[in-house]
């Protein structure tokens, strides 16, 4: 899914008319100190990361005045929250806060639901999961109906919220179920949706998810990459996301896996599929190989989509091989794989030679893509440690570990002289 930053759901709310706290990010100290002062009263400081318990954290800070907001805004800029740089913070007002509620919109994937679901518990500000079942009610949501203020106000009820204050919670409801709808998101979370002193509903944080399959109908929310990742997207990440972002045909995905460029063992990996990107990490665990990398190319996508995948995850540095994991007998047309990778290994082994390259490859079309595969890297130069296996090691994951490690053994030997 495509993760929004705070300040960045927090305006698509605003425009969806959900109130949201006054404030703006800051990428400085001077930029913090500034916005505070252009508030004008005490205000909340608040790292801008893809990543949760960040008040936990102390990345999170309540100041008075502009000048503590710089210092807070010091503080928190550049330092690393759960494997994340923090690059911007949220200076916004304090709330005066007398009550907190949690209200989130997800996808319930159920059997007998596959719908949105919303949830709702008086019990906001804290981990849902730390909040009692009984505190939570939930409405599964029709996708053709909506969401009725009649459904709103019927959970309400449930939930104890008193009748003067109904329709108000209600209409901050539809009006998420409208954002939701619109923005295409997966997940639209407000926690805590606060309760003001002067009796006025604000959401003072914001946890938006855009369905990455949407993204390109939402150009006006500047989503750089449509991924959730565990860290800040690498180079390779967009490049990835680049191939799958101009070609819908198939799969094409490649995204980092911690490769730090310097380690001995790290192998350029390609699977084929879910099931096959499994096997292929049995085989490259038990002989102690690390992937370099995540792909797959499955779906039946076209040979040039394959291609660009290849060249991608063969193009890091100081790899030691590379696995065409087609640890599966796929209904797709395999000759498309194989003209690929003959294609981008015929370009990079003269760059990278003896580089260990071990090719699983079966289902419709093997015999052809074998074929292919055989003729088109005969007499290349560099290919010295090239093997193409078939159907007869389908699943056979010692095997196929056992092969990789040995060409790697020899690829380091070559290099160490």
């Amino acid at each position: 899914m495509a993760k929004l930053l705070e300040y960045q759901g927090k305006e698509w709310l605003r425009k969806a008319g959900i109130p949201v706290p006054v404030g703006r990010a800051a990428s400085s100290p001077e930029e913090a100190e500034q916005i505070a002062a252009e508030i004008g009263k005490p205000v909340a400081v608040k790292a801008q990361v893809q990543a949760g318990g960040r008040g936990k954290s102390g990345a999170v800070k309540l100041v008075d005045t502009p000048a503590e907001a710089r210092a807070a805004a010091a503080s928190i800029l550049g330092t690393v929250i759960k494997g994340y740089p923090v690059r911007k913070v949220l200076v916004e007002e304090k709330l005066a806060i007398a009550r907190e509620f949690y209200v989130t919109i997800i996808v319930n994937s159920a059997r007998n639901a596959r719908c949105p679901m919303m949830m709702f518990s008086t019990e906001g500000g804290m981990d849902i999961e730390s909040v009692p079942e009984e505190k939570i009610f939930k409405l599964l949501i029709s996708p053709l109906n909506g969401l009725e203020t009649y459904d709103a106000v019927d959970m309400l009820v449930k939930a104890g919220i008193p009748n003067d204050q109904l329709m108000n919670f209600a209409n901050v409801l539809v009006k998420l179920w409208h954002a939701y709808k619109k923005y295409d998101c997966f997940t639209l979370e407000i926690n805590p949706l606060v309760l003001t002193a002067n009796g006025e509903l604000v959401a003072a944080d914001c946890k938006m998810e855009v369905d990455n399959s949407s993204v390109y109908r939402h150009p006006e929310m500047g989503i750089e990459i449509a991924r959730d990742f565990p860290h800040e997207p690498t180079e390779l990440d967009r490049i990835g996301w680049g191939i799958e972002k101009t070609d819908t045909r198939g799969s094409g995905f490649v995204m980092s896996m911690g490769f730090d460029e310097k380690s001995p063992g790290y192998i350029g990996y390609h699977p084929i599929g879910g099931g096959s990107a499994m096997m292929g990490m049995d085989a490259l665990n038990k002989v102690n190989l690390k992937p370099a990398n995540y792909a797959d190319t499955s779906g039946n996508p076209v040979a040039s989509k394959v291609y660009r995948v290849a060249k991608v995850v063969l193009s890091q540095p100081n790899i030691d091989g590379y696995l065409l994991g087609g640890f599966m007998m796929a209904n797709q047309e395999q000759w498309h794989h194989a003209h690929a990778v003959v294609k981008a290994l015929r370009e990079v082994l003269p760059k990278k030679p003896g580089l260990p390259c071990v090719l699983l490859l079966c289902g419709n079309k093997e015999e052809e893509s074998l074929a292919i595969l055989r003729e088109g890297l005969s007499n290349v130069e560099g290919a010295t440690r090239v093997e193409i296996y078939g159907r007869e090691h389908v699943t056979d994951t010692d095997f196929i570990g056992q092969r990789l490690l040995a060409l790697v053994k020899e690829y380091q030997a070559e290099k160490r002289k």
